[in-house]
């Protein structure tokens, strides 16, 4: 699998300090109390919270450019973002809040642990953008569409659920392909070059636009469950 190298991260000094200022958008988990998130989720939007609402959630959300977005064009859906990086969600942070955007929580957490805070059909629709391909074979487990992962996925997304995964990477994409045919999951809308008939509602990742403009093709599908 070849590697392709990724956006590098400038930490910010003092960032998780700076976060208490985002105490609205970020969530800070209390490792202690995992349970007490589980299906609770919708209760965190405050005034706006709604059982009947989907749920989204984004795995590595970066400097938020994707979920800020989508969150924008879709007020009536809730969107959460889990990331492991504090420096990134603080950006992600600072758009969503200039933004206004009220339907977005983040998270810094590690996507691992993703069972321990979502409930069983918690979920409505997971979206994996750019994730790390991982390119040795003896960490192709830690890879997000490891069958290990899927079958996390499938105990927390809803009967219809889906995913939406996108890459750069044409190595984890076939591998990612044939882990999804281990799961017997339905695949649909594979492309190998998004951008050559880009859909008229594709939200780019501030990776896709990078490898975007360096030509690289970004491959697609979306997983039912």
């Amino acid at each position: 699998m070849k590697e392709v190298k990724h956006l590098r991260i400038r930490k910010k000094p003092n960032v998780k300090e700076k976060l208490l200022d985002f105490s609205d958008i970020v969530i800070n988990i209390d490792i202690e109390r995992f349970e007490s998130y589980k299906g609770q989720w919708r209760n965190m939007f405050a005034e706006n919270s709604s059982i009947d609402k989907k749920l989204f959630v984004e795995l590595g959300t970066g400097k938020g450019d994707f979920i800020s977005q989508l969150a924008e064009i879709n007020p009536d859906i809730y969107f959460v973002g889990l990331e492991m990086e504090a420096t990134v969600v603080y950006a992600a942070a600072r758009k969503i809040r200039e933004k206004g955007l009220k339907n977005v929580r983040l998270i810094v957490f590690d996507i691992n642990d993703i069972d321990k805070i979502f409930a069983e059909n918690e979920i409505d629709r997971i979206y994996i953008n750019f994730c790390d391909p991982w390119p040795k074979k003896r960490h192709a487990k830690r890879r997000l569409t490891h069958n290990r992962f899927l079958e996390k996925y499938r105990y927390l997304l809803k009967s219809n659920g889906e995913i939406q995964f996108k890459t750069d990477n044409r190595g984890l994409f076939d591998f990612s392909l044939e882990q999804f045919e281990i799961a017997n999951l339905k695949v649909s809308e594979i492309t190998y070059d998004l951008h050559l008939n880009e859909p008229v509602d594709n939200i780019q990742t501030e990776y896709e636009k990078k490898f975007s403009a360096q030509n690289v093709p970004i491959c697609r599908c979306v997983l039912q469950f």
